[in-house]
């Protein structure tokens, strides 16, 4: 629970972007009509994930030399600061050019601060899950992930109904940063109170590990298999997720034709589909095997994707894109479910969190950052289910990675004492 609750604030702050854009994106790129504003804070938003390598590297270090709770206490902090920031910023009719690199500046803090949480907060709830049911317990970490973004809608949906929609345009976009700033200062007190893991106390204790290279060399050039097999793993179901999550709001609006409040309400039911779907998936792992219901994510992902966001692009019944997303989300839970423990599993305990964190943070970066703007980009280009075809073909790219992977309920390098 100690590490769920701040992988959560983490999450809110980072979606509450996405949830909100649709009303302040107008104040950060006033010119041109809906999906070109949309552009510029999908672009924000992608910059955002590009940080995310350098915070994946730079606090994956941090987190494998001074300890996982230290790590994880210092990436709130840096939320906090992020999410305030945007909360109290001038748009550009105050500063005019300088809005939104203002709202770039903020957007960097957050993706640092989320590179680094990713890696920290993996490696953390799968060295204390135990071996037994380590993928039911270390599922929490993507469930509170899925928490935090329905959170943000959540309170998309509450402010959709206080407040009337043109102070929700005019101010009242705000609010959501507001309180995830302050939930982040909440989290860093209990972060500051976490116990270490007996993993990383038990590598401590030993001594200093002797690497022919430096930590980061050493992903490359002695984990080469590991490394890169994350990177392919995490380009797929990264994709595949902000496809299915934060681009479909603004897809039920901007193809699918509901209203923004109809978006969300779909985007909210679905999401509480797909978060307690995630556990289900991590307790079966435990039993068939991690690389079994990723073979089946995948698979299976590749071969629905094109059908099934065809369908949803031309449905105007809400129960029935709540049911086709929530198809689409639960195939992939075979992928977010287990990916965190997975990915820990691969590699020894004094070098795991940066194995975990920096591969991870790139192949986000690359694919899952720029889903969104490719999207928008195939639609403006009158090309829109082309975007379908890439997602699909990336998913099968992932299914022959999963091919070629070992047992890691067997032969995991997570050792717990």
């Amino acid at each position: 629970m100690g590490g769920s609750a701040g992988n959560l604030v983490e999450w809110y702050d980072w979606f509450a972007y996405s949830s909100f854009a649709l009303y302040f994106a107008k104040h950060f790129f006033p010119k041109g009509d809906t999906t070109a504003q949309l552009l510029g804070t999908a672009g924000v938003f992608w910059a955002g994930f590009l940080a995310r390598p350098l915070g994946a590297w730079i606090m994956g270090l941090y987190a494998d030399k001074a300890g996982r709770r230290e790590a994880l206490t210092l990436s709130v902090a840096m939320m906090c600061a992020g999410s305030f920031a945007i909360a109290i910023m001038p748009d550009y009719g105050m500063i005019g050019a300088a809005a939104p690199f203002a709202l770039l500046a903020a957007r960097l803090v957050q993706g640092l601060s989320l590179g680094g949480e990713y890696g920290a907060s993996a490696t953390y709830m799968s060295e204390v899950a135990g071996k037994k049911n380590r993928g039911f317990w270390s599922s929490f970490q993507f469930m509170t992930l899925i928490m935090g973004q329905l959170t943000a809608l959540a309170v998309l949906i509450l402010l959709q109904n206080l407040l009337p929609k043109a102070d929700l345009e005019a101010w009242g976009w705000r609010i959501p940063f507001v309180i995830g700033a302050g939930l982040a200062i909440v989290v860093f007190f209990i972060r500051m109170g976490l116990q270490e893991s007996a993993s990383f106390i038990a590598v401590q204790a030993q001594g200093a590990k002797t690497e022919k290279h430096p930590p980061t060399l050493a992903l490359f050039l002695t984990y080469p298999r590991e490394t890169w097999t994350i990177f392919g793993l995490t380009s797929a179901g990264s994709l595949a997720f902000y496809a299915y999550t934060t681009y479909m709001q603004k897809f039920l609006v901007n193809t699918s034709g509901f209203s923004k409040d109809a978006a969300t309400g779909i985007s909210a039911a679905s999401l509480v589909a797909y978060m307690l779907i995630q556990p289900l998936y991590g307790a079966l792992s435990d039993r068939i095997g991690r690389k079994t219901t990723l073979m089946f994510a995948f698979a299976a992902g590749a071969a629905a994707t094109f059908p099934v966001m065809s369908q949803i692009a031309v449905t105007h019944d809400p129960m029935a894109a709540i049911l086709l997303v929530v198809l689409l989300l639960a195939i992939l839970s075979g992928y977010t479910a287990v990916n965190a423990v997975l990915k820990a599993e691969l590699f020894p305990a004094h070098i795991r969190a940066l194995g975990v964190a920096l591969p991870y943070a790139l192949a986000n970066s690359v694919f899952g950052g720029s889903a969104e703007y490719a999207a928008l980009w195939f639609k403006q280009a009158g090309h829109e289910s082309e975007f379908y075809v890439y997602v699909a073909v990336v998913m099968a790219c992932a299914f022959l990675i999963t091919l070629t992977l070992k047992n890691t309920n067997k032969d995991s390098l997570i050792v717990e004492d």
